[in-house]
């Protein structure tokens, strides 16, 4: 037997086994029999106490009546937790001509006071008084006085009733803070899920933009391949390395993002790959000009490894989706990388292209890693900005907080 179980015994049914207005009785549990046993005992004893008493200043027929319809009442009290008003009632009724019963009274009235509001005790214990005061006068004991007979049954009566308010409101207090548990440990549950679900959305979103520059490199080479199949062998063999090893890489990153993707725990044994930073700009820049791209670095940061991860990786990823843009819509020209900053001051970043000299055929789903970057560049507390210039170019340009 488990911990748990154990302390399940020492629990009330209600709170082992909740249930709605539509649900079944609980079954009792080892701590509801051992109250049960104990009310009907003390019940017991009560009555054959007042039975003995009784005998005293009755007839035999009288004494019997009273001791079996006090076995009767002490019997009834197993049906406290089904009927709690209606057995306090009857008790209340049997009580004030039968004394015998008065013990199985005041258990009835400590279950009612435990299960029903204030409202419905406050009159049926109002009820068990009345009972008292007529079984003083109806069936007075001629030992004690009848004032103290009636102020010690409204004591007793008062005494069980407060005792069971007790019990009520200490319960209804354990009930709310298991509500609040639960309550908490789902809105925690639902917390962690949210910001897996976010980091599973940032990573795949990260890889989106790699997995866009890989492609876009394979499709320049492919293309050249195709428009200049007289090309001399080197530059041939050159190409086919540039188009397998951005296969290679792009098949890498679809293979992460399926990964991050997954509901957790179903990923493989992949480990995450190193995030690039404003250190790997020039790895970036170099990759484009040997897939015959013509791009020019100005940067007047000294130490790229002084940037924040974070805003590095950001300005990483600004100008590999710019350089991206513009092999698609600007082939054959020119682009600038500018990079500017200082910390205290912020990061600058800028990628331009000019106008192209032939014209270009659109290409599908434009506009999209834009936004994307819009968005990335916000959640890292800054701002981009992009469009067209006046000498028919395109600029990217963004602002990144570089704290001092």
């Amino acid at each position: 037997m488990t911990r748990t179980d154990r302390q399940r015994w020492l629990l009330p049914s209600h709170l082992v086994e909740p249930g709605g207005s539509g649900a079944a009785r609980p079954r009792r549990t080892v701590r509801d029999w051992i109250v049960d046993t104990s009310l009907f005992l003390l019940a017991a004893l009560v009555g054959l106490l007042a039975a003995e008493t009784s005998a005293k200043y009755t007839s035999e027929a009288v004494a019997l009546t009273d001791q079996v319809i006090g076995a009767a009442a002490c019997c009834a009290l197993w049906l406290r937790r089904r009927l709690p008003a209606a057995l306090a009632i009857a008790l209340s009724l049997v009580s004030a001509v039968v004394p015998v019963a008065g013990g199985a009274l005041l258990a009835s009235l400590f279950s009612l006071a435990v299960r029903r509001p204030f409202r419905e005790v406050s009159w049926i214990a109002a009820l068990a008084v009345l009972g008292s005061v007529v079984s003083a006068f109806v069936r007075p004991d001629p030992e004690t006085p009848t004032w103290l007979n009636i102020a010690l049954s409204l004591i007793l009566v008062l005494l069980v009733t407060a005792w069971g308010m007790l019990v009520r409101s200490r319960r209804q207090l354990v009930e709310a803070l298991r509500e609040r548990a639960r309550r908490a440990e789902a809105e925690a549950e639902l917390r962690v899920a949210q910001a897996q679900r976010l980091a599973r959305e940032s990573i795949a979103r990260e890889m989106h933009d790699v997995l866009a520059h890989r492609l876009t490199l394979l499709s320049v080479h492919a293309g050249a391949l195709e428009f200049r199949p007289d090309a001399p062998p080197e530059q041939v063999a050159r190409a086919a390395g540039v188009i397998r090893d951005s296969a290679h890489e792009a098949l890498q990153d679809l293979r992460e993002i399926i990964g991050v993707l997954r509901a957790p725990g179903e990923n493989g044994d992949g480990g995450n790959r190193p995030q690039p930073t404003l250190a790997t700009l020039d790895a970036l820049i170099a990759e484009s000009r040997e897939a015959g791209a013509d791009v020019v670095l100005d940067t007047t940061v000294d130490d790229p490894e002084a940037v924040p991860a974070a805003t590095g990786r950001t300005v990483y990823r600004i100008a590999q989706e710019a350089l991206t843009n513009a092999r698609k819509h600007a082939p054959g020209t020119t682009v600038t990388v500018t990079v500017r900053g200082r910390p205290g001051e912020g990061l600058t970043v800028g990628v331009h292209n000019p106008a192209p000299e032939g014209p270009v055929p659109p290409v599908p789903g434009s506009g999209q890693g834009l936004i994307g970057l819009t968005e990335r560049a916000a959640l890292a507390g800054g701002r981009l900005d992009h469009g067209p210039d006046p000498d028919g170019g395109f600029t990217v340009r963004a602002w990144l907080p570089w704290p001092p």
